[in-house]
C-alpha cells in the first residue's frame, strides 16, 4: 500500500526526532568516556563540544584502580546488589502471590493497605529511629533490610501472576498441591520474564543506592561505590590519588579522575542490561494487563 506524502513526512520527522533524542542521551556518556582518556591539561582548557580524545592517556584509570576505596566500595556494592536483589525478589514474589489470591477474604482490604504504603510513609526520622532500635546502624543490614521490598514492583508482579490461567492453580489444588508448591512449580516457572525485569529494576536500584548508606553507615569500610563516587564528584576528593603530582597539575588530572570514576562505576550495570533485554519488554507487558 502506497503511503501518502503526509505519512512519509511524518515518518521522516519521527526518524529525525528520535535520532535527536538518541544523540542527547548518548552524548553525555560519550563525552565522559572521551574526557576520561584525554590529556588532563588539554581537557581542562577545552570548551564546547568534544568529539574526539584530546591526546590519549590511561593515567586517570590507573589512579582510580590504585585507590583502595574504589576496590572496597566495589566489593561492598556487589554484596549489597547480590544479597539485596535476592531478598527483593523473594519478598516480592511471596507478597505478589498472596495479593493475587482473589479467594482470600481480606484480599481487597490487604491490597488497599499495600497500595496505601505507596503514597504515605512514616518518614526518614521514624525510619532512622527504628533502624537504630533494631541495632542495625553501621551494618550492611541497614542497607538491605529497609529496602527489602518495593510496593510498585510487587504490584507489577501481582498483575503478572493474575494473568496466569486460574485453571492451572485449581488443577494443582485438586491434586493436593500446597500454595508453596503452586508458587514454586507453577507460578514462578511461567513468570520468568517479569522476574528478569524485576531483577533488573532491583539490581539497578541497589547499584545506584547511596542515600541510605550516607544516613546509616559510619564505617568507611562499609561504604558502597556510589557513596565513594559522590565524595569524588561533589567534594572533589581526589587527593588520595594525586599525592605524587605537582600542585599545579592536581586540578587538571582531578577532572579526568572524576570522569574515569564515573565510567568505572557505571559500566558494569550497563553491561548487564543486554543479557536481560530479551525479557524486559515481555516482562513489562505481562505486568501491564489490568487485573
Amino acid at each position: 500500500m502506497k503511503r501518502t506524502r503526509a505519512e512519509q513526512a511524518f515518518t521522516v520527522f519521527n526518524v529525525i526526532f528520535l535520532l535527536f533524542v538518541v544523540i542527547i542521551c548518548v552524548y553525555p556518556i560519550y563525552y565522559v568516556l572521551v574526557a576520561s582518556i584525554s590529556n588532563p591539561t588539554r581537557i581542562s582548557a577545552h570548551t564546547g563540544i568534544l568529539t574526539r580524545p584530546l591526546g590519549f592517556t590511561l593515567e586517570a584509570y590507573k589512579r582510580v584502580f590504585q585507590n583502595p576505596s574504589i576496590a572496597q566500595g566495589y566489593q561492598n556494592t556487589l554484596i549489597y546488589v547480590v544479597l539485596g536483589t535476592a531478598i527483593n525478589i523473594v519478598m516480592s514474589c511471596i507478597g505478589a502471590y498472596v495479593l493475587s489470591l482473589q479467594h482470600l477474604v481480606i484480599h481487597k482490604a490487604l491490597t488497599k493497605f499495600v497500595i496505601f504504603t505507596m503514597f504515605f510513609s512514616g518518614g526518614m526520622i521514624p525510619m532512622f529511629l527504628q533502624i537504630r532500635r533494631l541495632g542495625m546502624i553501621d551494618s550492611m543490614w541497614a542497607i538491605i533490610i529497609p529496602s527489602a521490598i518495593n510496593t510498585y514492583n510487587m504490584l507489577i508482579m501481582r498483575t503478572s501472576f493474575l494473568s496466569i490461567p486460574a485453571s492451572l492453580q485449581e488443577s494443582a489444588k485438586i491434586d493436593g498441591a500446597s500454595d508453596t508448591r503452586i508458587l514454586l512449580q507453577i507460578i514462578l516457572p511461567l513468570s520468568k520474564p517479569i522476574i528478569a525485569t524485576m531483577v533488573l529494576y532491583y539490581g539497578v536500584a541497589n547499584w545506584n543506592s547511596w542515600f541510605n548508606a550516607m544516613v546509616y553507615l559510619r564505617s568507611r569500610e562499609l561504604y558502597p561505590i556510589q557513596l565513594i563516587l559522590r565524595e569524588i564528584l561533589i567534594t572533589s576528593n581526589t587527593l588520595s590519588m594525586t599525592t605524587d603530582i605537582a600542585s599545579a597539575d592536581i586540578l587538571d588530572i582531578g577532572h579526568t579522575i572524576q570522569y574515569a570514576t564515573i565510567i568505572v562505576v557505571t559500566l558494569p550495570i550497563l553491561l548487564v542490561y543486554p543479557f536481560l533485554q530479551k525479557y524486559f519488554v515481555h516482562g513489562l507487558t505481562a505486568g501491564a494487563v489490568k487485573g
